[in-house]
């Protein structure tokens, strides 16, 4: 069992940038593939982006790709997702994941494994 805690969320202006951590406890942790999520007030839960268990791999959402960078540190236990020219559309709580499998960016169902989110809001 994967626990996984999310920090960085905040207030930012348009234009802005962020960067959120998530650290991972009780498991193996470079053997997750790890993920970030969103969920946007009245919308549902969508994939923003996506990294392999040793970070060679990574795959984002058409909305913020070239915008944000997912990254992981394995020897530290922690995915990041780096957030730059923030939009408004991109207000939302932002959940870590993790999963066994790799799939890129096909998580119609999510992961397996889920934070409990934090908070972004942007700001005009």
């Amino acid at each position: 069992q994967v626990q996984l805690v999310e920090s960085g969320g905040g207030l930012v202006q348009a234009g802005g940038s962020l960067r959120l951590s998530c650290v991972a406890s009780g498991g193996t942790f470079s053997s997750y593939a790890m993920g970030w999520f969103r969920q946007a007030p009245g919308k549902e839960r969508e994939f923003v982006a996506a990294i392999s268990w040793g970070g060679g791999s990574t795959n984002y959402a058409n909305s913020v790709k070239g915008r944000f960078t997912i990254s992981r540190d394995n020897a530290k236990n922690m995915v990041y997702l780096q957030m730059d020219s923030l939009k408004l559309e991109d207000t939302a709580v932002y959940y870590c994941a993790a999963d066994q499998v790799y799939r890129g960016r096909d998580y119609p169902r999510g992961m397996d494994y889920w934070g409990k989110g934090t908070l972004v809001t942007v700001s005009s």
